[in-house]
């Protein structure tokens, strides 16, 4: 059995995590007005990959799953989630060990077809819809590691003043 790189995954975890520790260390990061604030993106994150763990987890069980991205949009669960989590540094651990777990199942576990399964995926971004299709669970992880950390990671840098640090440095 080929076995899936979490590679991409883990690092693009890493990179997000260094930015939000990097806006977190920085005191005064503001959001754009109607943008997220560092706490509410991580929470955005921490949703995400919640509901990713779950579709990995009932694919592995066979259970039939799906995938809505709504829930992780919502201002008053994710405020919520900031509270329950206990801040910013909560989530940043909450994202950490949702990263490990990812990794650890998304490669060695699953299987070839387990990886192929298609799952029902709806995926939202500021009211436009993306996707409302099936997609083999493989490419909901891909999306993670392609598309949604590296874009939140970026979206956390330009909450620093002058746009410090959206080089990735």
């Amino acid at each position: 059995m080929d076995i899936m790189d979490t590679t991409p995954l883990r690092d693009a975890y890493r990179t997000l995590l260094d930015a939000a520790a990097t806006v977190a260390d920085s005191g005064d990061a503001v959001p754009p007005a109607g943008e997220w604030n560092a706490d509410q993106i991580l929470a955005h994150v921490a949703l995400v990959g919640a509901a990713t763990v779950t579709a990995v987890s009932s694919v592995a069980s066979g259970a039939v799953t799906t995938y809505d991205n709504r829930l992780a949009q919502d201002a008053w669960t994710l405020d919520r989630l900031v509270a329950l989590a206990g801040g910013n540094a909560g989530l940043r651990d909450r994202i950490r060990i949702q990263a490990d777990a990812l990794c650890a199942l998304g490669g060695p576990m699953l299987s070839e077809a387990e990886l192929d399964t298609p799952v029902p995926t709806l995926l939202l971004s500021n009211g436009t819809l993306l996707v409302d299709e099936p997609v083999p669970l493989r490419g909901l992880l891909a999306g993670l590691a392609e598309v949604e950390l590296p874009g939140h990671a970026k979206q956390l840098l330009a909450l620093l003043p002058d746009g410090a640090g959206q080089d990735g440095s």
